[in-house]
C-alpha cells in the first residue's frame, strides 16, 4: 500500500491523473477489462499473486504498461512479457522516464 501511495504521489506530481488502483489480482483484472487509460503501472506481485494476467489483458487491449518491482526484470523471467521495469527503489524521475518510454 505504501508503494502504491508513493507511485500515486509521483504520478500526480507529473501532472497525470489516477484512473484507478487495485491491490489484489481480481480487482486489478476487473479494472484491466474495463478501464479507459493511457498507461498502467503494475506491481509484479499483487498480495502474493503475479500480476501477469493483468498485463496480458492490457496488452490485448493495446494499453501500454510498465512494471514496478523489487525483483527488477528478473521478475518477468519466463513470462513471455516484455515491458519496462521500474526497479525499486525509484524516484519521480524514474517514473517519468518509464512512463514516457511506455507512451
Amino acid at each position: 500500500m505504501l508503494v502504491a501511495l508513493l507511485i500515486e504521489d509521483f504520478v500526480l506530481q507529473l501532472g497525470c491523473e489516477i484512473a484507478g488502483m487495485a491491490m489484489r489480482l481480481e480487482p486489478a483484472l476487473d479494472l484491466a477489462r474495463t478501464i479507459d487509460i493511457d498507461v498502467a503501472i503494475l506491481d509484479i506481485n499483487l498480495a502474493g499473486k503475479p500480476s501477469l494476467p493483468v498485463a496480458e489483458m492490457l496488452q490485448g487491449r493495446g494499453i501500454p504498461f510498465v512494471f514496478a518491482s523489487g525483483y527488477g526484470a528478473a521478475g518477468l523471467d519466463g513470462s513471455g512479457l516484455s515491458a519496462p521495469v521500474l526497479q525499486k527503489p525509484f524516484d519521480v524521475g524514474d517514473v517519468r522516464r518509464l512512463l514516457t518510454a511506455a507512451l
